[in-house]
């Protein structure tokens, strides 16, 4: 599986989702409320004060969608990110001058304990080497009280993104994996996680999305550049079944038009 892509064929493929996931997700989180709100009770059924004094961290941050949320929330001198890879931190310092971005896996994050007030993980856990292990780090460098959160698509469920093309997939090589099987991707596994890391006081909910496509080809285009696993399963068929997935794809979409995917993440957040 390979994320060391271009960041252009990452946005065109998953990074457009991503922009729409992440102002949802960050209100959900409790970016901006300010440290008073969110001892309160993580920022519900409380006025914002603006989060004066409040500093986070994106973990897996991609090419920056969710770090450019909280920069227009916070300030750049209040956030901070990590990415495994390169490719993504070279491209999201440029977007984000004056953002401290640096390269480190979740489960292993270069910063001191206590140094954050809210740490985030939007479309990571399922990627972790060790999901547990990256959410206790996340835990690790979060302050007593502060709040850790995460959000993975829902691709047990098939409210994913990816649901129509694991649908063809599958219908054409019915031993096909796909992504259902990963970390936080089922309802309820993700707080499930949350507590084998020794978060307390979990809470989960559903954040959905619709991105839009001028036409199937818009579409299909980005599953050819070899981004995760949907695009490691195209570069790794024959031409021949390549385009046999890719008229699979089409029966099940509106092959003239506009395309809308309704897209449905689980996210859930919980006090160091």
């Amino acid at each position: 599986m390979s994320f060391e892509v271009r960041a252009g064929d990452y946005g065109r493929f998953m990074g457009r989702y991503s922009a729409l996931l992440a102002g949802p997700f960050a209100g959900f989180a409790g970016v901006g409320v300010g440290r008073a709100a969110l001892a309160a009770g993580f920022g519900v059924g409380r006025a914002a004060d603006s989060g004066a004094g409040q500093r986070v961290l994106d973990v897996g941050c991609g090419t920056g969608e969710l770090t450019a949320v909280l920069v227009a929330r916070l300030g750049p001198a209040s956030v901070a990110a990590v990415e495994p890879s390169s490719a993504f931190v070279e491209s999201a310092r440029s977007r984000l001058p004056g953002v401290e971005i640096r390269q480190a896996p979740a489960e292993d994050l270069p910063f001191p304990g206590d140094a954050f007030d809210v740490t985030l993980a939007q479309l990571v856990v399922h990627f972790m080497t060790d999901p547990v292990a990256g959410l206790r780090s996340m835990a690790r460098v979060t302050r007593p009280g502060g709040v850790v959160a995460a959000c993975v698509w829902d691709h047990a469920g098939e409210r994913g993104p990816l649901t129509v093309f694991w649908r063809a997939a599958r219908s054409l090589d019915p031993s096909v994996r796909g992504e259902a099987g990963l970390a936080g991707a089922r309802e309820g596994h993700l707080a499930e996680l949350f507590g084998a890391a020794g978060l307390r006081d979990v809470t989960s909910t559903i954040l959905t999305v619709t991105s839009r496509y001028g036409n199937f080809e818009e579409w299909w285009e980005p599953y050819t550049l070899g981004v995760g696993p949907a695009g490691d399963h195209v570069r790794g068929l024959p031409p021949a079944r390549r385009d046999e997935l890719r008229d699979r794809c089409a029966a099940l979409l509106p092959r003239h038009g506009p395309i809308a995917i309704t897209a449905t993440a689980w996210a859930a957040k919980g006090r160091r």
